[in-house]
Formats: structure tokens, C-alpha cells, sequence
């Protein structure tokens, strides 16, 4: 997921997060005159919030906070940018300094001068996300000297950065007012370029000039070169009081496929506000418009989307796909050449647990989580679905999660309750457990969607900044769980307790019957077909192995998630199994390596011919029920084919009779 402004820029906010520092004040090669400092001082401010009273985070050992410099471990505050003052009772910084704030787990923002007083934001007067400023006034304003500003600045003469660099208070660096370069859409203005340095922190500061007088507010950097940018004072001075304008050319982009779509957008809104009313006009513009974009980039490329376009027809035909064994999610993603297929998980790893249990967890190219938790066998399911803490905290034991503070990893053990969580149905009716989890220090949450299954969950997930990225990771992570693929495994007991719980099964599951009796007899009813099997074919005990593996139908013009094959496996034993799947016709579009092996069991040709065929030390016995040996007229729309394999070289009549069994009670029922 990405949506960012196009422009690609180095933003100035600093937020200490326990990472080390060991920034100096630099020395001055052009000196400002010592009578304006005292004045710059009074007039310059950090942007600060307040830290969290409480951590709701657990770690593996306590954090080693004394690792921290003095002022950062006994600061009530973090530091995330500067301001200054720009006329009676008007203060400015850059607009994405206070965007953070929106939203975020911490406390509102608020002025902090060079003897440590505080000083509460009262309304927001003027407001340019694009160009990146923000004016508003205080509570209780501090008496400054109001600062003289340069509205005509001359190119190759010193000037003067000033800011929170680092987070380490107000320091003052020099450069030179190099050039001037238009805006990047339009030239609708020019961003001053200069040479002094600029660190995180220095976002909000004023440029001065070797008289001491405000020239422009520094916004960003440039990601290569020490070229920082500003924004002439004059744009700030003439935008009129009143208005908050929200522009900008946004970008989405979604992990599906590689297709972007961008908007030029433009909403203003009235003022004054106070920080938590425009904090909540902010968001609901950015949120609307990510929305949007999302909304227009799906309906662009809907007839392009998985499973309706003829894209989709190779993942909806590859056996593989359904004969897929694994609880494990992967995302169907569509490729450069329009065909859908499963993407590989990068930095796919495997975590052990007590008691047979055990994660598995990796990412997408685009950062996208994927988690699937063999729940620990001491731990019950029903206690398991109820509990996200529960969950999480498993997941923390396997997936690595650290704090940094100076220059060690403290490793999260809990994340606590989440703040909030809910259930989220996908366009298939599988019911997704929300939940969302803030990090404080980060100034991050933490969202995951999650899906129970027999041996545990299933989860995507996104780790993102709080507010308005959090809003898109939600937005986001719904449209991808139409697009994760999972089959659902777990032992016979797994499933007994699985299905006890009513309330998180998908929908399909109503019009199931699985059903066993511990050395007696396992059932399987569907809308679709009947099977069963005794203990002379096949074990049935707790620890009997059963897995049900999906695709994608179109039944009267709509698209279903069902199951496509079934597969029963006695316990402490990989080779023996059952399998009865469902195999559709494959489209006239596809290529001769589908429509081959679809003849073959067609035709009933080996290995679909009830004939014994051998592996390495195992014997395999295929076959296609209810289909003439010569099928005459139009082919039908899909075909079954019921398999067993058994340790061993065994001869035809055995495997025969094992074929006998499993086809006795065979029911197909759709036509």
C-alpha cells in the first residue's frame, strides 16, 4: 500500500522513538549579530507532545532507558518539529508537523519555548497541506518581538536555518540561499533552495537572512544533496485568514497488481477551528479521499479483477492451486502480463512454540503481513477466537517485534488489549476478527485482520503510522482478504472444536456436514457431493489429519468460495491419504497443459482408469465416477476424481478394494 503526495521529499519532523542520538551544535562560518539571538530565541519554539502516561506494551527484559541521553529520558515531552512566531497572537509551522498529530496515539501538540514554558494551541487560522503551512494562535501567548520578514530575498547571500534539530532544542546553522525552484505540478510558486543544513526536527523553523529577518519556513530536504527547501515567506503572509485548503496530487496503489491511480484534489474548508475540530475536518478529507481513489482504482480495473476476468482462468484451472497444502495465507496477485496466480511470501520464517505448536510468518513485496498460528495444543479454541491478546502474544513469541532505545532492541512481548477490534465479513462471507493495537513510542498501529481456522489463524496485516495511514491500512487490508488464499487443515479433534463455534465459521460452512466417530465411521456432505469411509479404508482417530482445500466457482453468474478438494490422512503417516476433488472445464483460452490432463480424466485415461500406479515405495489408485467411458455431446462443467495412496508396492485388487469402499457411499449431487 502506498499513498503519499508525489512529490518525493525528505519531510523534517523528528519524533524521538528511543533512537540514539549524538547531534552537536555546529560552529557558524557567517555569524548572525549576537544583540538578534536573544530576539530569534523569544520568537522560536519547539512543537511537542506529551508522552504517554502508561506503556501498554510487555517486553522480554525492562528497556534500558539510562542508555538514552539525560535530556531525552527526563523530557515529559517528544519533540517533533519547531514553529515561530509571525504577528500578534499568530505562531506557523509546516502543515505535515501537526498532520502526524492527527489521529495518533499521543496528545495534542503544543509549543514549548527555550526556558521549558508551555503554550496550548488555541484556533487554526490558515492551513496548505500543499504548500505545507499551518497558522494558529495560542491560549496564552508569550510576549515575543514580532519579526521582520524578507519578502524579496537575493540569491548567493548567507543565510540562517533554525530549528529543533534532532530534537535537541533550537539551534541555528548557516548556508547560502542558493536558487529557486518551481513547484513540481504547476510552478505556481518557487521553494527557496538552500545550503545550510537542515536535520529532522528543523520542519516548521524559519530561514533567515544575514540581517535576521524571516525569508521563508523550512519544509523538507533533499534526499541527496544538501539543497534543503523552504517556502517563501510572501505565500504565507497573502494566503488569506479563514481558509484551510487541503491540495494535493495523491497517489494509491494497492498489492494486487502494480496499476496506480492518482487525483489532483482541492477541498477547503472554513476557519477558525480548534486543533481537535480541524483535527477531525483533516481526517475526514483525507479519509474521503482515500476512499475515492480507492473506489476509482477498483472500478477502473474491474473487469480485470480476479476471479471474473479471463486473467483469472489460469489460477482458477491449476490443480496445484487447490491441491495447495497449507494453512499458511498467500495473496492472489496479478501479473505484469494480466494473469492472476499466487505471489510468493518474502522472508518467509517458521517460529516453534510449546506443545506442537508453532508460526509461520512473512510479508509481500509491498510490506503486507502474513501470519498463520498451529495453535499450542494446551490452548483451547474457543478460549483462542475470544482473545486477541492471547493471539498476539503467541504470535510474539515466534514474529520478532523490537523497541530500539539508544543502540539495543528490546524485543515486545505484548501489545496488551487492542483498542479496538470487530468482525469484518469479505465478499466470500469468511468473517475476519479486526483488531488494532496502538505502539505508543512509535506513534504506530498495529492492524490485523485474522481468520480462525481448525489448527488456529490465519492473518494479514499492516504496521503503520496512527491516523490517516491507519484509516488506508484498514481500507486496504479489506480489499486484500477477498484476495487471500488459505486452505484449512487440523487434526480431527482441531476440527471437532473448530466447529463448535457457530459464531466465527464462514458462511459456506452452514451448508456442510463433517462428521466422525472416533473408530467408526467420517462422513463429508456438502450441497455438492457425499462421501464417507470406515476405519478397513482409513484411520479415524483424534489425531487423524483433515483438510479442505478451495476455488473459485461461478454458479448463476456469481462468483462462491468452495471447497475443491478434500483430503483425509491417518495420523503419524504423510503417504496414506484420501482425496475426492472437484475439477472444472478448463476455458477454450487456456493452453493444451490444461485442456490435456482435463481429457485424460475425461476419457477416463491412466491415471484416471481405476488402474494401481506406483511412486517411491507407495502405490496410487486413481479414479473418475459418474462420467461414460464415451461421453457423448457437450463436456459437462466439472468432474470429480476420488484418489487413495497407501504405503507400499500393493496389487490391483487391493487397491481395487480400497477404491470399492470409498466409491460405495460417493454421492455427486450437482449436475
Amino acid at each position: 500500500m502506498s499513498f503519499a503526495p508525489w512529490r518525493f521529499r525528505y519531510f523534517l519532523v523528528y519524533l524521538w522513538i528511543g533512537i540514539g542520538l549524538y547531534g552537536v551544535r555546529n560552529v557558524h562560518a557567517v555569524e548572525l549579530d549576537s544583540s538578534k539571538l536573544s530576539k530569534i530565541q523569544s520568537e522560536t519554539f519547539e512543537v511537542v507532545v506529551p508522552k504517554p502516561d502508561t506503556d501498554p506494551l510487555s517486553y522480554e527484559k525492562p528497556l534500558p532507558l539510562d542508555l538514552l541521553p539525560y535530556q531525552f529520558r527526563n523530557d515529559r515531552f517528544y519533540s517533533i518539529g519547531t514553529a515561530f512566531a509571525l504577528g500578534a497572537n499568530r505562531y506557523v509551522t509546516a502543515a505535515h508537523v501537526i498532520n502526524g498529530t492527527m489521529g495518533g496515539v499521543l496528545g495534542e501538540p503544543v509549543l514549548r519555548d527555550a526556558s521549558g514554558q508551555i503554550y496550548v494551541l488555541d484556533k487554526i487560522y490558515k492551513y496548505s497541506l500543499q504548500k505545507d503551512f499551518v497558522v494558529f494562535s495560542l491560549k496564552q501567548p508569550p510576549h515575543t518581538v514580532l519579526p521582520k520578514l524578507n519578502t524579496t530575498p537575493v540569491l548567493n547571500q548567507p543565510v540562517f536555518a533554525v530549528g529543533n534539530a534532532l530534537g535537541t532544542g533550537i539551534v541555528i546553522r548557516d548556508g547560502l540561499y542558493t536558487s529557486n525552484t518551481p513547484e513540481e505540478e504547476a510552478g505556481r510558486w518557487t521553494w527557496l533552495r538552500f545550503s545550510a543544513a537542515a536535520s529532522p526536527g528543523n520542519s516548521g523553523g524559519p530561514l533567515l537572512d544575514k540581517n535576521g529577518s524571516v525569508m521563508g519556513i523550512v519544509v523538507m530536504k533533499s534526499p541527496n544533496e544538501n539543497l534543503n527547501y523552504a517556502l517563501p515567506i510572501d505565500e504565507i503572509m497573502k494566503a488569506p485568514e479563514g481558509d484551510a485548503v487541503f491540495d494535493n496530487r495523491e497517489i494509491y496503489t494497492i498489492d494486487i497488481f502494480d496499476t496506480t491511480r492518482w487525483l489532483d484534489f482541492r477541498k477547503t474548508s472554513p476557519l477558525p477551528m480548534s486543533y481537535a475540530e480541524f483535527s477531525s475536518r483533516y481526517l475526514q478529507v483525507m479519509n474521503a479521499q482515500a476512499d475515492r481513489l480507492l473506489d476509482d482504482l477498483l472500478e477502473n480495473q474491474r473487469t480485470t479483477l480476479f476471479p471474473q476476468s479471463i486473467g483469472s482462468n489460469y489460477f482458477l484451472n491449476n490443480s496445484d492451486n487447490y491441491n495447495y497444502e497449507h494453512s499458511y495465507p498467500l495473496l492472489v496477485v496479478r501479473g505484469t502480463d494480466g494473469t492472476w496466480n499466487l505471489a510468493p511470501s518474502n522472508n518467509y520464517r517458521k517460529g516453534l512454540l510449546p506443545d506442537n505448536g508453532y508460526v509461520e510468518y512473512g510479508s509481500t513485496m509491498f510490506d503486507l503481513l502474513l501470519f498463520h498460528l498451529r495453535k499450542p495444543d494446551r490452548v483451547p479454541s474457543g478460549q483462542l477466537y475470544e482473545n486477541p491478546k492471547q493471539y498476539m502474544d503467541l504470535l510474539l513469541q515466534a514474529w520478532t517485534l523490537n523497541r530500539n532505545v539508544g543502540d539495543q532492541a528490546d524485543r515486545i512481548t505484548s501489545l496488551g488489549l487492542p483498542e479496538k477490534n470487530y468482525i469484518l465479513q469479505d465478499g466470500y462471507d469468511r468473517r475476519w476478527q479486526v483488531a488494532i493495537w496502538s505502539l505508543p513510542y512509535e506513534n504506530a498501529k498495529l492492524t490485523l485482520f485474522s481468520l480462525p481456522v481448525p489448527d488456529g489463524y490465519v492473518s494479514i496485516g499492516r504496521l503503520t503510522q496512527a491516523g490517516a495511514d491507519q484509516y488506508i491500512a484498514s481500507k486496504d487490508l479489506q480489499v486484500l482478504s477477498n484476495y487471500i488464499y488459505v486452505s484449512y487443515g487440523g487434526t480431527l479433534e482441531q476440527w471437532r472444536e473448530y466447529l463448535k463455534n457457530k459464531n466465527i465459521l464462514p458462511a459456506l460452512f452452514s451448508s456442510l456436514n463433517i462428521d466422525f466417530d472416533y473408530d467408526k465411521n467420517f462422513s463429508y456432505k456438502s450441497d455438492r457431493v457425499l462421501f464417507s469411509y470406515t476405519p478397513e479404508l482409513q484411520e479415524i482417530t483424534p489425531d487423524s489429519y483433515l483438510r479442505m482445500s478451495f476455488s473459485f466457482f461461478n454458479q448463476d453468474g456469481k462468483w462462491l468460495w468452495d471447497v475443491a478438494n478434500v483430503t483425509a490422512k491417518p495420523p503419524r503417516d504423510d503417504t496414506q491419504l484420501i482425496q475426492v476433488i472437484r475439477h472444472t472445464r478448463p476455458t477454450k483460452d487456456l493452453a493444451d497443459e490444461f485442456k490435456n490432463p482435463w481429457l485424460d480424466k475425461l476419457y477416463r485415461k491412466p491415471p484416471n482408469d481405476g488402474k494401481v500406479f506406483y511412486g517411491s515405495n507407495y502405490s496410487m489408485i486413481d479414479f473418475i465416477p459418474g462420467v461414460p467411458t464415451k461421453p457423448e455431446g457437450v463436456a459437462p462443467p466439472f468432474l470429480y476424481s476420488v484418489f487413495y495412496r497407501t504405503k507400499g508396492i500393493r496389487q490391483q485388487d487391493e487397491m481395487s478394494a480400497k477404491l470399492d469402499l470409498l466409491l460405495k457411499n460417493l454421492q455427486i449431487y450437482e449436475h
